[in-house]
Parts: C-alpha cells; structure tokens; sequence
C-alpha cells in the first residue's frame, strides 16, 4: 500500500489562529454546536411523560402496516365520503359506496368501530388509504380457511348456473360442482338459483381466489348419522313417515332417514295404477309400512296400500249376486273386458255375455276403455279376487225375448195385383217360389206370411 503524506503539518497552525478558537469553544463548552436555550418553567417536559409520547407513537407505526385489517373508529360520514380514524395519527377516506346495503341506505353513524384494510400509509393529501371492502372480503377468507381446515358448514345463496356447476356467494363467489350439489344427479339445476345450501369447503386456494364447496359430503355425513338411528329402530310391520325421493316406472324410492326404500307400484294402491306418478310426487311426505327387510343388503320394502281397509273384506255384502252394478271399463283382453266397481275392485265381463244375438270376436269391437256400462254379479270369489258379471244389453244387443216380439209387430208383406199377373210370376211353379224376406224392427231377418 503506498504511503501518502498529509501537505499540512500535525499540530496547530499559528497563522490560523487554532489555538484562540480552541479556546473559544472550550469556553463554551460544547462541542462545535449551538448551545440550547434553557426553557421557561412553565415549558418544561417530564422527561418520562416525553418519553412514553415517543414511543407510543412509535408503536403505532410499528403496529400498523400496508396489507393490514384494523379497526377503526368512524368519524364523519359525508354524502361522498366516510372519515374513519385508524388511530395512526391520521384519518383516512373510504367512498360511501363501501358502506351501502341493497336498499343504498349508509349502514354506519359517528363513533361506530368497522374492519378496514391499510392499502397505504398515506396518500398525496396525507390520508390513509382505507378499504372496507377489501377489509371485509380478507375477513371472509380467513374464515373460509378457518371452515376448510376446521371442518365446519358454511351457507350461501346460489347465484348462476355457470358451466360445470353452480356459482354460491358465501361473501364471496364460490364454486359449487354439480356432481357435488346431491346424493342424487339433479336435472334441473336453475331451479336452485337463489336458494340457500348448506355446504362443506373441500378446496381453498386464495392466491387464485379459488374456492370450492359441496353440498353432497355434508349431506352424506348427515345421512349416516339419520341412517345409523333409523337401522337401529327398523323392523317388519312398522309404520314410518317417508319423503319421496325419486320416481321410476315401476315404483318411487322413499327417504325413511338416512336410507331409502322401495314402494312398488303394486303397493300405492288397492286400485289400478297406470304410474307412480298419478298417487305421488317429488319431495311428497308419507306413511307407509315396512312389508320386508332384509339387515345384510339393507333393502327394505315398503307398503302404502297396506294402510287402507282391503276393499275386498266385505265385498259379499256389498256385491251380492243378481244385483245390478254400474263401473268404468279399464281394461280390455280377448276373453273379455275388466271393470272397475270401485277403486281396488274389479269385474269381468267375459266376452260371451256381451251380445245374445251375434259372437262377439273380440271385446274392442263392442267397448272401450272408459265407457261406462251396467252390469249385472254373477258370482263373486273374495279368496281369488274375482267377480263375474254379465252385460247383454250392450250397444243395442237385443235378447231372443226382444225378437219374437219383433216378430210379431211385424207387418206382413203384400204382393200388388199387377205383379202376380205378370207373365214372369205365371211361369214360376209354386214350388220354386221364394217369397221376399222383410226386416224386423230388431234387425233380424224374418220370412213373411204371403
């Protein structure tokens, strides 16, 4: 390292005057400044009083900071604006708008305490940048989080149909799937729109603002909770209330607490049933009975029928034979047509006690399904379920009684004079002679008297 030498001389310069200024200051008594003042005593400063100032407004700086929600204290609302005091030594502005319900009415007064989030420290004007808005939102998602890792249900209200799913405000926008909305596929999802679901957080991703819940866990877990109860109470013969659930062709799927049984469509009704969906409906609460049960595969089924006196206990007394009845034709078959009596009974007419005059080929060519006739108990068997009627008065069918009387009503025909001297009528010997048949009122063809 090279060695540089100082141009000036160590030690005072005479020519300078150093050692009078020297003097000087030592004089004074300071070390080159300006001695202060001394203050009055009414302005003196306890120095522990000073010193708890200073470092109470340290902390402040200390403890508030950019990206922070604190509390504040609401100064002054103005139509445009809102004065909030964070305690930092300076107020901050937050827009109005902020601070609107839907019906655009201010939600706050003076001296009311609101979260607010610390954009900025100050702004060109000196405020704090303040947010309630953001405040707010930043709280919700600590609380999002809080529900995700803490397992606990959250409610919001279905906004859209987006694609995929659902779009729910829980504070904010959430994504619902929807294969995650129920146990069950649901069809038709714009019915939904403005409900309120109660749901699970299964996906939390703030840094993308991605949040994504399910309805169908949640239901899930209660399920086993009802379903264990229900298990533990279910047995053949008992009477339990059930919510329809799902409708098919053969049957409705009824919700009896945590597990579903099957109530077929051979057991809504002592009547005929063309569906389901003529006794019952979605969402529909009913009794019914458990007819089986079986604890290994857990299928139960279940009876509504069963609940109602069977039509059929008394049927002897109220369909004695000989005696007249009028039904409805339900159903009709080659060997005859059903009847409906009342809901639960039926009758068959057989197709050979629906004419006396004619063979009937099939039952079509006479009824129809929802014609009404009147009929007649030829026998009843309640063991077998069945009656037998007959009904020969059907679409004019006349019995041989109504023809002989025909018969005899029946004018008898006359040949004109002119005719029988006609050279063809001479010709014709009497034994070749065939007289012209005349038509009764009954329709029957019937040789007259000439």
């Amino acid at each position: 390292m090279a060695n540089v030498e100082d141009e000036n001389p160590p030690g005072p310069h005479p020519a300078r005057g150093t050692g009078a200024a020297t003097v000087d200051r030592d004089a004074r008594g300071d070390r080159g400044g300006l001695k202060a003042r001394p203050r009055e005593d009414d302005e003196q400063i306890d120095p522990e009083e000073y010193a708890k100032l200073l470092d109470s407004y340290d902390s402040s700086f200390r403890n508030i900071a950019e990206g922070e929600v604190v509390k504040g204290t609401v100064l002054k609302v103005t139509p445009s604006e809102v004065i909030v005091d964070v305690g930092y030594k300076s107020e901050g502005i937050i827009q109005v708008d902020e601070f609107l319900d839907e019906n655009g009415e201010v939600t706050v007064q003076p001296g009311d305490i609101v979260d607010v989030l610390l954009e900025r420290t100050e702004d060109r004007e000196g405020y704090v940048v303040l947010s309630r808005e953001k405040a707010e939102k930043m709280k919700i998602w600590d609380e999002v989080e809080k529900a995700y890792a803490e397992r606990k249900v959250v409610i919001g209200r279905v906004i859209e149909r987006i694609k995929g799913g659902l779009a729910v405000d829980i504070g904010v926008r959430a994504f619902l799937p929807g294969s995650q909305i129920d146990v069950r596929p649901v069809r038709n999802l714009d019915a939904l729109r403005g409900q309120e679901l109660r749901m699970r957080v299964i996906k939390v991703n703030k840094k993308r603002g991605n949040i994504v819940l399910s309805r169908k866990a949640l239901l899930e877990e209660e399920n086993a909770e009802k379903k264990k109860h229900t298990l533990e109470t279910l047995a053949e013969g008992k009477v339990l209330k059930g919510v329809v659930k799902n409708i098919t062709d053969y049957g409705a799927f009824i919700d009896l607490g945590g597990i579903d049984g099957l109530l077929h469509i051979t057991d809504m009704s002592w009547g005929r049933v063309g569906h389901p969906s003529e006794l019952f409906k979605v969402n529909d609460e009913i009794d019914v009975i458990v007819l089986k049960y079986d604890p290994a595969t857990e299928r139960v089924s279940l009876g509504h029928k069963q609940l109602i006196t069977d039509p059929w206990a008394n049927v002897m007394d109220r369909y004695p034979v000989g005696a007249r009845m009028s039904g409805k034709v339900v159903s009709l078959t080659d060997y005859g047509a059903f009847v409906e009596l009342e809901a639960g009974v039926e009758g068959l007419i057989h197709v050979s006690e629906m004419s006396w005059s004619k063979r009937v080929k099939h039952p079509s060519k006479i009824l129809n399904v929802g014609d009404n006739v009147d009929a007649m108990v030829l026998g009843v068997d309640p063991t077998a379920r069945r009656i037998s009627l007959k009904s020969r008065a059907i679409r004019g069918t006349t019995s041989p009684t109504s023809i002989r009387s025909d018969r005899k009503s029946t004018a008898r025909c006359a040949i004109s004079p002119s005719s029988a001297r006609s050279s063809k009528w001479k010709r014709r010997s009497t034994a070749s002679f065939t007289s012209p048949t005349c038509r009764g009122a009954s329709g029957s063809s019937i040789r007259p008297r000439c």
